[in-house]
């Protein structure tokens, strides 16, 4: 393993990664429309390191409108270009694609963007959908995702609230 990230799982992003490792259990809210909240539903997840603590998997369950979703997301941070970058699915917003989102280089914040396609058969957009990951305190994680229109109008789409088994 480099010295790099050695470092960095000792003072660094990779340590900063490592804090999100654990079962994790709490609500998640989603908005289409920023004035109306479409949904809240429970979710459950795990986050664990992979990889000697290159990346850490978040796997979920959660809900929508009273059915299932899962999902997981891929989070590791690129010793060589200096950002968070992050890999996403899950069978709700996702439908078949890979969501790959990257943060800006040097910035510490744990938050990456990236975009999807909105296509109907009269349109083709691109979007983008930027995530935020904050440790409230050591037993709460808040994730919030926004979404991002094709003129760049942001408005906040789901929001999950985590507290941490112990």
């Amino acid at each position: 393993m480099s010295q790099a990230l050695e470092l960095s799982k000792t003072t660094g992003a990779h340590l900063r990664l490592s804090m999100l490792e654990g079962s994790w259990e709490g609500t998640t809210k989603t908005w289409f429309d920023p004035e109306k909240l479409e949904d809240e539903s429970p979710i459950s997840g795990t986050m664990r390191l992979i990889l000697e603590g290159r990346f850490i998997l978040h796997e979920y369950t959660s809900g929508f409108a009273g059915k299932p979703i899962t999902g997981l997301a891929l989070y590791g941070f690129n010793l060589d270009l200096q950002k968070f970058q992050c890999a996403w699915v899950d069978s709700f917003h996702n439908n078949s694609a890979i969501m790959f989102s990257e943060g800006n280089k040097g910035d510490n914040e744990m938050r990456v963007l990236g975009g999807y396609a909105y296509i109907t058969p009269e349109v083709e957009q691109r979007w983008g959908w930027r995530t935020t990951i904050e440790m409230v305190d050591d037993n709460q994680l808040l994730i919030t995702a926004f979404n991002i229109t094709p003129e760049g109008q942001e408005s906040k789409a789901t929001e999950t609230l985590y507290r941490r088994l112990m």
